[in-house]
C-alpha cells in the first residue's frame, strides 16, 4: 500500500500512532515483527528469550486484568488471586519499558490485552462467561445498570491509557478479543454484540475521552461482526493449534482478510506455536507481527523448541529489538 494512503481509523491519531501504523504496513510481507506476551513484573519470558537467543522481541505485550474495577476477591479461587497479584503493576512496567525504548531509539512496540472482569456481578475469573451472569446485550440499551457499569470501567481504563498518551507512547489496543468464541462475557451473546461494544468504546475513547495514541486492533474472523474499516487499524487472529506443525498460518490469514478487509494490516495477535520463519520468508504471507502467549507457551519446550525459537530470532526475516 502507498504510504500516503495509510490512514488511521482515528482521524485525530497522534503522530506516533500514525508512524507505528505506517511501520506495520511497511514490514508486512517483507519481514515479521517478533512479539511476546508477559504477565508479571519480572517479564521472565523476555529473560528466557534473551538467554536462549541473545535477542529480544520488538513487540511486548502486557495484561491489564488486575486493573478491572470489579474484582470479587471474596469469591475468588487461589488461582484467580495469584493471577491478579502477578498482574498488579504491569502498567508501571510497561511505561518504564516504553520510555527506555524511546530514549534508546529502539522502536519497541507496546500492546495491551485486557481480560476484563465483568463490570457487574461475577465471581472468580469473571472475564469468563461461566463465572458471571453479566449480559453484554444490556450494555447496548440506554439507562441500564450494565451500561453504567460498562462506561464506569471504560473510564477507569481510559485514565491508564492516558498516561501513555501524555508521554507520546502509541499502543496497539485490542479490546474484546476472541469474540468469535463465547468463552468471554463480551463474546457470550455472539460476535455482533462484541462488535457493538467495540463501537461504543471507540467512540467514547476517541470522542469523549480524547485518547488518540491507540491503534485499534480487531480480533475476530467472523464476517458479519467486522466493525468496519473506519473503526479498525489492524485485523488479527489468535491461533492455538492442537499440536505443533510447521506453518506460516496462511489459512488463518486468508480466512481473516476475507472476513474483514484486505486493505488493513494483519497480525497474529496470540499464538501458542511460533510461525515457521523459513516458510514465511518463502510465502511472504503478510503478517506484520506475531505475539506468543506467556509462561509455558514461551518458557521451556512444552510448546516451542529451543531450536525453533533460535531459528526465529536468528532469521533475517524476523524483526527483533
Amino acid at each position: 500500500m502507498d504510504e500516503k494512503n495509510i490512514t488511521t481509523a482515528d482521524s485525530e491519531a497522534t503522530k506516533e500512532a500514525q508512524e507505528l501504523l505506517r511501520e506495520l504496513h511497511c514490514v508486512a510481507g517483507k519481514k515479521i515483527i517478533t512479539g511476546q506476551h508477559t504477565q508479571t513484573i519480572p517479564c521472565e519470558e523476555i529473560a528466557y528469550i534473551r538467554q536462549t537467543t541473545g535477542k529480544e522481541p520488538k513487540l511486548r505485550g502486557f495484561e491489564l486484568l488486575a486493573y478491572s474495577p470489579n474484582i470479587n476477591y471474596e469469591d475468588a479461587s487461589p488461582e484467580c488471586i495469584q493471577e491478579v497479584e502477578e498482574n498488579k503493576g504491569t502498567v508501571e512496567t510497561a511505561l518504564q519499558w516504553a520510555r527506555k525504548q524511546r530514549e534508546a531509539g529502539n522502536g519497541g512496540i507496546l500492546t495491551f490485552t485486557f481480560h476484563w472482569f465483568s463490570p457487574l456481578e461475577g465471581r472468580d475469573k469473571s472475564f469468563y462467561t461461566e463465572h458471571t451472569d453479566f449480559d453484554a446485550r444490556e450494555v447496548l440499551k440506554e439507562g441500564t445498570p450494565e451500561r453504567a457499569a460498562f462506561y464506569h470501567d471504560m473510564g477507569v481504563i481510559a485514565e491508564i491509557l492516558r498516561r501513555f498518551q501524555e508521554e507520546r507512547i502509541p499502543i496497539l489496543w485490542r479490546p474484546f478479543h476472541e469474540s468469535y468464541g463465547t468463552w468471554f462475557w463480551w463474546g457470550a451473546q455472539g460476535p455482533e454484540v462484541a462488535r457493538n461494544l467495540y463501537h461504543l468504546m471507540f467512540d467514547y475513547y476517541t470522542g469523549e475521552k480524547d485518547l488518540h495514541n491507540l491503534l485499534w486492533v480487531w480480533n475476530s474472523d467472523v464476517p458479519k461482526a467486522y466493525p468496519g474499516d473506519e473503526y479498525v487499524d489492524v485485523v488479527s487472529m489468535d491461533v492455538y493449534l492442537p499440536e505443533y506443525q510447521s506453518t506460516d498460518y496462511a489459512d488463518a490469514y486468508e480466512k481473516l482478510v476475507t472476513a474483514t478487509s484486505r486493505g488493513k494490516v494483519a497480525a497474529l495477535a496470540e499464538v501458542g506455536y511460533l510461525p515457521d520463519v523459513d516458510l514465511l520468508q518463502k510465502s511472504r504471507i503478510p503478517w506484520a507481527y506475531y505475539m506468543t502467549w506467556s509462561k509455558e507457551f514461551c518458557i521451556g519446550e512444552k510448546y516451542n523448541s529451543v531450536e525453533n525459537l533460535k531459528k526465529m530470532y536468528d532469521s533475517e526475516y524476523a524483526v527483533t529489538l
